[in-house]
């Protein structure tokens, strides 16, 4: 190598690298192979990238894969990077690296080496697993052993199936039965690689009246294995669970073992709980598995093992028919497979593979015993102390109901309160899963949605710990975030009733149902056009929202607010997000409303003030073009000229008479600037237009965040105050003044003149006019030309901005 390994950044590429360079200098006793040159070598130019030229070095190599890893990673979430997966992760590794070394050999070193791999995996496994006398069957996918243990059953159930094939399966369906909690799309990849139609899968109903209901139920399976007998079908294989995928359940595996020998039925047994069997304590339903004819362990999750196959142990003594079936190859590669896992157990030993997986059933009693303590949370799996998997849920009780799964509901409480409740809860709960994800990422949670239970929370650190490294202070912070969100979860929960009647009694506000929310409630503001029988996109409703939006957030409350996504309706809506005990919702549906309506008016405000611009702009062009006109006539058509214009203008003055026009923005009209001129003021005798309606606040202790419930009282902090912005300038004004504020029409208000300018009001003119061509100059007169009558300070600073705009626009286009 050009450059040391040490430079790569990523230390598990490093560490690959250096093993593997160690371990090919050991396996090849220090000699180095020399390649030939191919004489025809390709054009550098023909080939792009980095195969041109000599080749790269590993340094090289391992830079461009760790790039093509961690390319993103500052812009992706810490929990989507790659963990670190300890040495015993290395030795994994290094086991695929072998085997592609390992296949080189000549074919009799390769048959015995492969062989005794092969062998030692299989014992190991056997005696661990308390697997008596056992065959292993390695493969990548964990579904792949079941499949090929099904192809063994139907090869010693049906023994003509080699020469007729498919044709005896025809005369006599065989029936496969699943239980009803399996691991979603199992019986369609069975039937998918077997070829055989989905009516030859039998789902079992778990119980439904007694015990656990995750179950399977073995006296209905026993009926329906005696109607498939009686129909002419042949039973051939159940499939049973020792620890469901959802919440660990483990069936009644030794009723089922003497059911399946009775009928004679292959039993198979999957499941989580399968890795307790290592431990020195077994339950007696799962220690019962050790009896069935197969079963698939995943030890790569269990003992935190990278890219280690998955392994079905079974027993049959026909080397042929496991042969035909693909459990046994005779390919090296094949047996190859187990390579990973012999390295990695032979540096584990029994007692680190025990210790791991004893440490996963601790972290889940720890939890499971921590739960119980804690009020508002279910646990799911309560009646199976030994199962290492706790399912959890947060849930709330109803007045006179039963919080357990199978709740019916009381005479009081109507059964659409308690589906409404049910939704709530998923909603609320699945938003709890999601942030104890964030909160502790070690923790390895995951969410699902359960048919009877609904959306819990499942914590297996079987499949996870190893992997995130959990600990027991892991669980301790876990705890301690759940109790932390409950009363956020409590009181959310409370306050939707009381939020939803807040908005049904406010005009212009209309409550949204959305169950997969899990906030106060969702709201949309009905403005005057909008059409409620329309589902059509409301472009002006989406902007009275987004400014809604933007007015909320602004407050700095402790509420989360969200436009949400699109719902049926597909019009806008105000998505609000969880809260706390001390939240005023009256106020807060009082001030989404008042806001809306406040945006709703400054938008009509806005257009009709557009409406008037236009049309006083079209109105100033036509009377700038008769002025126009008048000016001609009035000078004559010589003065035009340029060069006998200034001539004639310079013997004979033209005294031009001003016609000044100011265009009031209140009025929406065009008037005569005369009295500007004369009085140098500027004003208007039309009133002011009304504002509108600002947003009624509630009065606040100093510190006290918008929608917060005072520490005082109620009485005196519920009151409100409907003062407009003028009333508050006027209040402002009356108190800095010390008086009442003067009235419009005073001298004080409106200062004239001086006496001496207001006998020569013709020096105004004088002064302003232009030798050539008697137009006015100086901005001074200029800025006289165009004024605003309405009082800026009655608008809100949204509508100020634009006014300004239209002020300056008005200016420049309607004189000159």
């Amino acid at each position: 190598m050009d450059a040391p390994l040490e430079k790569i950044a990523d230390p598990t590429l490093a560490e690959m690298g250096k093993n593997l360079k160690e371990a090919m200098k050991m396996l090849e006793d220090g000699q180095r192979r020399s390649e030939e040159e191919n004489g025809k070598k390709l054009m550098s130019g023909d080939i792009p990238g980095p195969l041109q030229g000599s080749g790269q070095d590993m340094v090289s190599i391992l830079q461009l894969v760790q790039n093509l890893m961690h390319g993103d990673e500052e812009e992706e979430p810490p929990s989507t990077r790659v963990q670190d997966i300890g040495e015993q992760g290395h030795i994994a590794l290094l086991g695929h690296s072998l085997g592609a070394y390992i296949s080189t050999l000549d074919k009799e070193k390769l048959r015995k080496l492969t062989t005794r791999i092969l062998s030692d995996t299989t014992l190991w496994l056997c005696r661990i697993f308390r697997y008596e006398n056992g065959c292993a069957y390695f493969h990548e996918e964990e579904r792949e052993g079941l499949a090929r243990i099904c192809r063994l059953a139907i090869h010693s159930r049906y023994e003509d199936f080699v020469v007729d094939g498919f044709n005896v399966l025809y005369n006599k369906k065989p029936v496969i039965y699943l239980s009803a909690a399996a691991r979603p799309g199992l019986g369609q990849y069975l039937c998918n690689q077997l070829g055989l139609p989905f009516p030859c899968l039998c789902r079992v109903p778990c119980n439904t009246m007694f015990g656990s209901q995750h179950q399977m139920d073995v006296a209905f399976l026993e009926k329906l294995i005696k109607d498939d007998i009686e129909r002419g079908r042949l039973p051939l294989l159940l499939v049973a669970n020792a620890g469901t995928a959802a919440v660990g359940h483990t069936d009644k595996i030794g009723r089922l073992k003497e059911l399946c020998e009775q009928y004679g039925i292959w039993l198979h047994v999957e499941g989580v709980n399968l890795a307790t069997l290592a431990l020195g304590y077994v339950s007696s339903s799962v220690l019962a598995a050790t009896k069935c004819d197969s079963m698939t362990l995943t030890p790569g999750p269990w003992l935190g093992l990278p890219a280690v196959p998955a392994v079905t142990l079974y027993k049959h003594d026909d080397p042929a028919l496991t042969l035909v079936a693909g459990l046994t190859s005779n390919k090296p590669a094949d047996k190859l497979r187990a390579l990973p896992l012999w390295l990695s157990l032979q540096y584990l030993g029994l007692d680190g593979i025990v210790e791991r997986i004893k440490h996963a059933c601790q972290l889940s009693q720890r939890l499971q015993e921590s739960l119980k303590k804690v009020d508002h949370i279910k646990i799911l799996v309560e009646d199976e102390l030994s199962s290492p998997v706790v399912v959890f849920r947060f849930f709330q009780e109803l007045p006179g109901s039963d919080p357990g799964p199978n709740t019916v509901p009381a005479p009081s409480v109507a059964p659409s309160a308690v589906g409404r409740e049910r939704h709530s809860c998923d909603a609320l709960n699945r938003w709890l899963g999601e942030q104890l994800k964030q909160l502790v990422p070690a923790s390895g949670l995951t969410v699902m949605d359960l048919e009877v239970e609904g959306t819990c929370v499942r914590f297996s650190p079987l499949m996870t710990a190893a992997a995130l490294g959990t600990r027991a202070e892991d669980v301790d912070q876990l705890v301690a975030c759940i109790h932390a969100k409950l009363p956020l979860l409590t009181c959310t929960l409370q306050l939707r009733e009381e939020f939803k009647q807040e908005v049904a009694g406010t005009a212009g506000l209309l409550y949204v149902d959305d169950p997969n929310w899990p906030g106060i409630g969702v709201v949309r503001y009905e403005h005057a056009n909008d059409d409620k029988n329309s589902l059509k996109l409301d472009p002006e409703g989406e902007k009275i929202h987004a400014g809604l939006l933007k007015k909320l957030n602004e407050l700095e409350s402790d509420l989360t607010f969200k436009m949400g996504p699109e719902y049926k309706s597909m019009k806008s809506c105000v998505y609000i997000g969880m809260a706390s005990d001390d939240v005023d919702v009256s106020e807060l549906v009082e001030t989404i409303a008042a806001t809306a309506r406040e945006i709703e008016e400054n938008s009509r405000l806005l257009e009709n003030m557009t409406e008037v611009v236009r049309k006083g702009i079209q109105e100033a062009q036509v009377q700038l073009q008769k002025a126009n006109e008048e000016r001609l006539l009035e000078e004559g058509v010589l003065r035009q000229i340029p060069v006998v214009g200034s001539v004639l203008n310079w013997f004979s003055p033209v005294q031009a008479s001003q016609k000044g026009r100011t265009f009031n923005l209140t009025a929406g009209s065009l008037e005569s600037t005369e009295h500007t001129y004369v009085y140098k003021v500027q004003g208007s005798g039309v009133t002011p237009p009304q504002t509108p309606s600002a947003v009624r606040t509630r009065q606040r202790l100093p510190g006290q965040k918008p929608f917060k419930r005072s520490l005082r009282g109620s009485d005196a902090v519920s009151e409100t105050s409907s003062v407009s912005h003028i009333d508050d300038l006027e209040k402002m004004e009356h108190l800095s003044g010390g008086q009442d504020a003067p009235e419009a029409d005073s001298p004080e208000q409106h200062p004239g003149p001086p006496a001496a300018e207001a006998e020569q009001p013709g020096a105004l003119q004088d002064g302003a006019q232009r030798p050539d061509d008697g137009r006015p100059q100086g901005e001074g007169v200029q800025s006289r030309f165009v004024e605003f009558h309405g009082s800026q300070t009655g608008l809100v600073p949204s509508v100020r901005g634009r006014v300004e705009a239209l002020d300056s626009t008005a200016h420049k286009c309607f004189l000159h």
